[in-house]
């Protein structure tokens, strides 16, 4: 709207740090994936849609201009993530986890995702593990050696791959008769080949290993994004139907449906302090944490130091604490009819009334209340966020949109169960 579009330090930017190739315009090196071969299942769902996708098989959904139909899934392998820690309303999410019949994962710890799994199968950190960091958002490219041996019986993902190929009759078809190390040499020769024709000398493989890293020059970065659009929108067109930039979007007028306007619009969300109807009077903000990336090491020391007699901690404004008794490092019960969590209280001024924030990434112990709805007795906010798409152009999360009560509580908890073991029983 001010025109500053595709001039210097002006109009929008993306990302400041390892992503969006910031500093690497010059450069934008395409290196090699692994082949993925022809997936010949061409129905997909938006992730958030994961609980509604397993209680109702067979219903429709919008999105983004489209009518799907959710498949009736009778087996999940889950490879990568933790849905019982982004996911909201994780009681929807333990009913519908129910309906498969069977449920793999690949995991290195006992979090609440290989806990809820039938088979778990140990997959190696990457500590445990030769690899190349190659992305072309990141001007380093880096030889990841393993520093320890696979513990116990864990295995690259990899080597499980090949080995239910190899139960299965596909395995060279997979492997195309490579090993890891064979596939590792076959992407970095075959990303110097790539980068070359962008300008830019990779080492040779043992060059490089034997250094362990390698710096690519980005060169002089471009005035800003969409410069050569603002130079010459013909020659430069962007990705709409237009060529141009689209303040009314003609293509979600046409093919969107339901209440959705085709321009940027306030929409009032469902559950916000300026909605405040029912008893529920505090609003939740559950961003990510500033101890560990997502879930991952919630049972690690950095972690674990964070966290107050044992639970994750809920900021509170210091007047909303005095109005409803509570002071500092005091357990609370944050609830809704969704579910509730345990938390210790942490003052904080600069947090807005009636406002409170709790991280996300806390480990889950749930326990069922009278209601039947989870409690998290370690601070999981994910039991009491909305399940529900930001709208049927998107199917985002709207996990912001959470209106909570809170109380105060004077009896003895016992410490969480979320960092346990389970008891595995052996033949």
């Amino acid at each position: 709207m001010l025109g500053q579009i595709g001039l210097p330090g002006a109009g929008i930017a993306f990302g400041y740090c390892a992503a969006n190739s910031i500093g690497m315009e010059r450069h934008p090196v395409k290196y090699a994936s692994f082949p993925q071969g022809n997936n010949r299942v061409k129905t997909y769902i938006p992730v958030a849609r994961i609980s509604d996708m397993l209680l109702n098989p067979g219903s429709t959904f919008r999105y983004n201009g489209q009518t799907l139909t959710y498949p009736d899934i009778k087996l999940v392998y889950w490879a990568g993530g933790n849905p019982f820690h982004h996911h909201q309303d994780l009681t929807k999410l333990e009913r519908a986890w129910q309906k498969p019949d069977t449920i793999i994962a690949h995991e290195w710890c006992w979090n609440a995702l290989a806990k809820r799994s039938d088979i778990v199968l140990p997959c190696t950190t990457q500590l445990e593990r030769r690899d190349l960091m190659l992305t072309p958002r990141d001007p380093y490219v880096v030889a990841m050696e393993a520093v320890v041996p696979p513990h116990g019986q864990s295995r690259d993902d990899y080597e499980i791959l090949a080995g239910i190929g190899r139960r299965l009759g596909v395995e060279t078809a997979f492997t195309e008769g490579r090993s890891s190390d064979d596939w590792l040499q076959w992407l970095y020769e075959e990303s110097r080949q790539k980068a070359a024709t962008s300008g830019v000398t990779l080492p040779d493989l043992a060059t490089f290993t034997a250094k362990g890293w390698h710096f690519i020059d980005p060169g002089t970065p471009s005035s800003g994004a969409l410069e050569a659009f603002r130079k010459n929108p013909r020659a430069a067109p962007l990705e709409t139907r237009s060529g141009r930039i689209e303040i009314c979007c003609a293509h979600i007028a046409d093919s969107i449906q339901g209440n959705i306007l085709p321009h940027p619009a306030w929409y009032a969300p469902e559950e916000w302090l300026g909605n405040v109807t029912g008893k529920h009077r505090f609003h939740l903000i559950s961003g990510q944490p500033a101890d560990k990336l997502h879930s991952q090491l919630d049972h690690g020391p950095e972690s674990q130091a964070t966290k107050v007699n044992g639970r994750a901690v809920a900021g509170l404004n210091p007047v909303d604490a005095e109005t409803l008794g509570v002071c500092d490092g005091d357990l609370l019960r944050v609830y809704n009819e969704r579910g509730a969590c345990l938390v210790s209280a942490r003052l904080d001024p600069s947090l807005m009334q009636r406002c409170i924030a709790i991280s996300t990434g806390t480990w889950l112990d749930a326990a069922r209340q009278e209601d039947g709805t989870l409690i998290c007795q370690n601070g999981n906010p994910n039991t009491l966020t909305r399940d529900q798409g930001t709208s049927d152009l998107a199917q985002g999360p709207a996990a912001h949109s959470c209106l909570v009560s809170i109380e105060r509580l004077t009896v003895s908890i016992g410490q969480s169960k979320a960092y346990l073991p389970p008891v595995i029983q052996r033949a």
